[in-house]
């Protein structure tokens, strides 16, 4: 179906930052399948973990546990706030089962709360409930009536968000870095306001990290950057570096609110995607690719930015943290991507006005010279 802006190439293989497509031509992936691939393509340890687990488990029902669910699950908590996970498939999975968990917490505590505060600018998915919680209107146009209980506030603003809590409060969901909203960061200041806010409340704090987590702003966990703690995460992309995979991070005493069948997921668990998704952690946290790639973002965050001085009337800013950096345009952004394909560096768009920079989190000083020269090569044109 017609649901994709498709550009006209193939591709055939990657390897490391590099996609290659039919006709043998090599591109610079800096847009890594929209933030997914943390370890690039074809990453040697994930291929064998992958071909080792297809050898003797593909899939089981969740009527079952598998050894790979024990080692995943018990990894992802022992490295964050979380006592529970839920396994699932994709971000927008997560987000959804996140929704229904904070309604299923208000219900069985009985507090009759049932509204989501979400930011003005973000996006949390294209299922009916991670719709509902977005605010922009042209993919949310078709698609009424949208699931009911979000309001929606002003972004990173702390008085709007003060005039909006209230004892109705279910949660506030936030995105730490909005992706699609055009590289967005909440400042510290209001992320932790969210915080006392949502004590002060009784509300619970939703962070989707789908896009801005697993490495992403050179921590684990797009929280820990802020240190601001919260009651769940949701987290997808980069934890299976191109594989689906996705889970949901809560604490126990959301967790023990649920019960056996009230939610559920069939690949949830998949134990090839719970064999990829512990060695991305392992790679993640034993091989110093988190401090790297803060290094290299802010390496390249710095080299964007005089490109942005260095072309004014063609560039307005870059911002970002870490490895997750926008360029923001005067000219077209889908014109300019569509150059720099071309010329062999590939991007992805976040509106009209912003060029997403979400490389893999292995890219070295020699991938972001050979970028930048790219950029301006063609800034020049």
């Amino acid at each position: 179906m017609p649901v994709y802006r498709r550009a006209d190439i193939t591709m055939q293989r990657g390897e490391g930052v590099y996609l290659f497509d039919d006709t043998g031509k090599r591109y610079l992936d800096f847009a890594a399948g929209i933030a997914v691939n943390a370890l690039g393509h074809s990453h040697p340890r994930l291929v064998e973990a992958l071909q080792r687990q297809a050898g003797e488990l593909w899939h089981c029902s969740n009527l079952f546990s598998n050894a790979g669910l024990k080692e995943f699950s018990e990894k992802l908590t022992s490295l964050s706030f979380a006592d529970a996970i839920f396994c699932c498939s994709s971000g927008a999975e997560a987000v959804e089962s996140s929704i229904k968990f904070i309604r299923r917490y208000h219900h069985v505590k009985e507090t009759n709360r049932h509204t989501i505060i979400v930011a003005q600018g973000g996006f949390h998915g294209r299922t009916l409930g991670a719709l509902s919680a977005g605010s922009n209107p042209r993919v949310q146009e078709s698609y009424h009536p949208l699931l009911e209980g979000f309001e929606t506030v002003a972004f990173d603003d702390i008085t709007a968000l003060e005039a909006t809590v209230n004892n109705d409060t279910a949660a506030i969901m936030l995105e730490p870095v909005q992706g699609e909203g055009g590289v967005r960061p909440h400042s510290k200041k209001y992320l932790q306001r969210a915080r006392e806010l949502a004590d002060e409340h009784g509300a619970l704090l939703f962070f989707d990290e789908v896009q801005c987590g697993t490495g992403r702003l050179g921590t684990l966990f797009a929280y820990e950057y802020y240190g601001v703690t919260p009651d769940v995460v949701t987290i997808g992309k980069g934890i299976g570096s191109g594989f689906p995979v996705a889970a949901c991070l809560v604490t126990r005493e959301i967790s023990d609110t649920m019960t056996p069948g009230c939610h559920g997921s069939t690949y949830g668990s998949n134990p090839l995607a719970m064999a990829v998704g512990t060695v991305v952690l392992e790679e993640l946290t034993h091989n110093n690719v988190l401090s790297h790639s803060q290094r290299m973002g802010t390496m390249l965050k710095t080299k964007m930015q005089k490109l942005a001085q260095e072309f004014p009337d063609k560039l307005v800013e870059a911002r970002g943290v870490g490895l997750m950096l926008g360029l923001e345009t005067k000219i077209s952004a889908y014109e300019l991507n569509e150059k720099l394909s071309a010329a062999g560096l590939l991007l992805a768009p976040a509106g009209d006005s912003v060029l997403r920079v979400v490389p893999p989190l292995i890219i070295t000083e020699v991938h972001i010279d050979e970028a930048i020269e790219i950029f301006r090569q063609n800034l020049q044109d």
